[in-house]
């Protein structure tokens, strides 16, 4: 597995920083492809449970190949460290999308939430659980495809475990109520609950549960009601609000049997909605827009009479305004 050497890549610009490790843009130099590297920092992986977690993120990954998750390129040792390479996504993330537009419309949900499902299930049939499913895990291209990344606290159920009984792993706001526990083996289920989460964020905007202090979120996704997504949202048909209320369910087993079942339901939405062509491309100007990128309108150029009046009147006063330098000057 470990067979890489980092002199294969020529290091860019660092794009991500944190405890799990430092993300740069690179260039595989056989290929001239561009692609991101993945190193753990010496002083990090001097942790042992650091560092065995990131060679685990490295297995975990070199087992998946769908369209839907971020590639794995391959992995090595750099200074008694590891590092590993992956596809670069141009684009962003869905938690760019979301912040750019506050909310997305149910037909992107939709698209979106059937390529989540299909890299869950995917991941879901090799005993895989992503444990962190979140809109800045979800990465996307402008022409709107999905890629599921980060899978630095991903639990395998053919490995033996790393994490602690008791010990709380995940991001709260789409933390289910077993992982909050700690107690209980979390299971494919686990990743269905944050979808839920997720669809409802794309929805209204934000997520379900908010509050000052992690432990108020907690305690709602332990004891609160689930919030109706209608209240967000004028016409959404009801069998996305059934949907999100299954998948947010606090017993698992309540859930959606596996995210194929939850995909089936997004997909029968899907054959609902007429002008299809007209709103995939509505999805690409906002996608665009929100990652930054140039957007031409075929209209842009085009002179209305209100523009060409707006540029007479300004030629007319500029015109006026010089004669009457050029008289009193004299």
């Amino acid at each position: 597995m470990l067979t890489r050497k980092i002199d294969e890549f020529e290091l860019e610009n660092l794009i991500g920083s944190g405890t799990a490790g430092r993300i740069y843009d690179a260039v595989e130099n056989t290929t001239r492809r561009k692609v991101a590297v993945k190193i753990l920092p010496s002083d990090v992986s001097k942790d042992r449970n650091t560092y065995i977690r990131f060679e685990r993120e490295m297995v975990i990954l070199s087992k998946l190949n769908h369209p839907n998750i971020v590639e794995y390129l391959g992995g090595g040792r750099h200074e008694e460290s590891l590092f590993y390479a992956m596809e670069k996504v141009e684009g962003g993330t869905l938690q760019q999308l979301i912040a750019r537009h506050g909310q997305l419309t149910w037909q992107e949900t939709v698209r979106y939430g059937i390529r989540i499902c299909s890299a869950l299930q995917y991941m879901h049939n090799f005993g895989i659980v992503h444990r962190d499913l979140k809109p800045s895990n979800i990465f996307m291209t402008v022409k709107g495809e999905i890629k599921l990344g980060d899978f630095g606290i991903a639990f395998d159920s053919g490995e033996s475990q790393l994490t602690a009984s008791g010990l709380i792993v995940g991001s709260y706001a789409y933390m289910s109520p077993e992982q909050i526990r700690g107690n209980q083996q979390v299971d494919s289920r686990t990743d269905l609950y944050a979808l839920g989460c997720v669809l409802f964020e794309m929805l209204s905007g934000h997520p379900p549960y908010r509050g000052d202090t992690f432990a108020k979120i907690f305690d709602q996704h332990l004891t609160a009601e689930i919030p109706p997504i209608s209240n967000h949202v004028r016409d959404l048909p009801k069998p996305m609000t059934k949907l999100i209320g299954q998948l947010m369910q606090k017993e698992r087993h309540l859930r959606p049997f596996n995210a194929r079942a939850a995909q089936g339901a997004l997909s029968e939405l899907k054959l609902s909605w007429r002008d299809g062509e007209s709103l995939y491309q509505k999805e690409i100007s906002r996608l665009h827009q929100a990652f930054d990128k140039k957007v031409v309108s075929p209209h842009s150029h085009r002179m209305t009479w209100g523009k060409l009046a707006f540029w007479i009147s300004a030629f007319t006063a500029i015109g006026l305004l010089s004669w009457l330098i050029v008289v009193s000057s004299r």
